[in-house]
């Protein structure tokens, strides 16, 4: 049986991190049986690599090995390209095509990006693993299959179950054995040892002498988080190899090549406490709308109170300018409010009672007490507003814009009232 060193060299690995020759060692042992392998890893970190040496070192090795980007394939024909399907299934469908499950019979099949597959293909999928059944598209007839199954995602496969976006029970069906590639950050001692194989391959590959990078540079190197992984590292010492005519690379120059190369080799915070008023959902705003308003009902109501225990009406004006503003507003946004701003705001009647009452009321007197008053209320304040208009029109000599604008309402309110009033 071959080793790890070997293994490496067959498939191009490059690296000695403990947790990389784990994962090379885990693929080494469930190769010869038939287990579903699934491959977890952030994106560029090679997890293609490993159902090659799985297929490799299988007893399935001389038969097909297929890769299927689960991404790439669009969700209305995805179905078709894994199954197959009869001829007149679908629109477009002129011949019988056998799936790739059918085609790789005795064989491997890679799904790369599992977790981006439909429910529906999903459900098929289930079925292939627990009893190696699958239908065409567009069949009834049952037909069956002896695949090995390899799958690889980047995402988070629990978050996408709990989303319900992934099937718990095909998860577990794909992950009978999970090995995990990690990602280049935390194979710190493999960085500048792929930095320099990639330099050399492509210094043969354009015909240039091989860059090479400065003792500051190869700090930097290390120190940077590498968020697309290997792939990333890759295609830095590609463009480097072919744009810097000093083949001798400094960390300034390093940098220029790196995004966010300030960005230190720390583990970044991902869950952070929800900030107060930050809502998750439609229900919690909901409630703050009607906590909201309820304050402001809350507000009303003390204002009233006001209007009723003091003699002054401009001095309650003037005490609660601000609570009045927020209750009204500053514009009247049409005819109801813009009378109610007049009527009620502008110009408070002064009180009818002629004396006060000394002895503090309890709250149901004080309400009792309003009834009582509303109608001479009413009266007044219709009396008062005639006479503001009265007033205002022959200050502007019968000019009915002139006088809206000294009132604080539209023209439009000021012609009704003058109609309704038979000014």
């Amino acid at each position: 049986m071959e080793n790890i060193q070997s293994i490496k060299q067959r498939f191009e690995l490059i690296g000695n991190d403990v947790k990389l020759n784990r994962a090379i060692e885990k693929a080494m042992q469930v190769a010869p049986t038939d287990i579903s392998v699934l491959v977890t890893g952030e994106s560029g970190v090679g997890k293609e690599a490993i159902p090659k040496i799985i297929h490799s070192l299988s007893h399935r090795k001389h038969a097909k090995y297929i890769a299927v980007n689960c991404g790439a394939i669009p969700e209305g024909t995805i179905d078709s390209e894994l199954f197959g399907h009869e001829k007149g299934a679908f629109t477009g469908a002129t011949q019988t095509r056998s799936g790739y499950f059918e085609v790789a019979d005795g064989g491997t099949i890679f799904l790369d990006e599992v977790g981006e597959l439909p429910l529906t293909t999903q459900v098929r999928l289930l079925r292939v693993l627990e009893n190696g059944e699958f239908l065409k598209v567009g069949s009834s007839q049952v037909q069956k299959t002896d695949v090995r199954i390899v799958a690889a995602t980047n995402i988070n496969m629990f978050e996408a179950i709990k989303k319900e976006k992934f099937r718990e029970d095909l998860y577990y069906r794909l992950s009978t054995v999970e090995i995990h590639i990690p990602p280049l950050r935390e194979r710190q001692d493999d960085i500048h040892l792929l930095f320099r194989k990639f330099a050399s391959d492509f210094g043969q590959k354009y015909k240039m002498p091989t860059i090479r990078l400065e003792d500051d540079a190869v700090g930097l190197l290390i120190k940077y988080r590498w968020p697309g992984n290997i792939r990333q590292l890759r295609n830095i010492a590609e463009q480097i190899s072919v744009l810097e005519e000093n083949r001798i690379i400094s960390a300034t120059t390093l940098n220029s090549y790196l995004p966010n190369a300030n960005t230190s080799n720390l583990p970044a915070v991902v869950g952070q406490a929800k900030k107060e008023g930050d809502f998750s959902n439609e229900r919690e705003i909901l409630y703050k709308v009607l906590f909201d308003m309820k304050s402001d009902l809350n507000d009303l109501k003390k204002l009233t109170l006001e209007l009723l225990k003091h003699d002054n009406s401009e001095k309650v004006q003037e005490e609660n300018e601000t609570l009045i503003r927020k209750i009204y507003g500053n514009k009247e946004e049409d005819v109801e409010a813009e009378e109610s701003s007049m009527a009620e705001v502008l110009h408070l009647p002064e009180p009818v009672v002629e004396k006060p009452v000394s002895v503090p009321q309890p709250q149901e007197d004080r309400y009792h007490f309003a009834e009582e008053i509303e109608e001479e209320e009413t009266l007044s304040l219709q009396e008062k507003e005639i006479e503001l208009i009265k007033k205002s029109l022959e200050r502007n000599r019968g000019k009915r814009k002139a006088a809206a604008a000294e009132l604080g309402i539209s023209e439009r309110t000021l012609y009704r009232k003058i109609k309704q009033y038979d000014l």
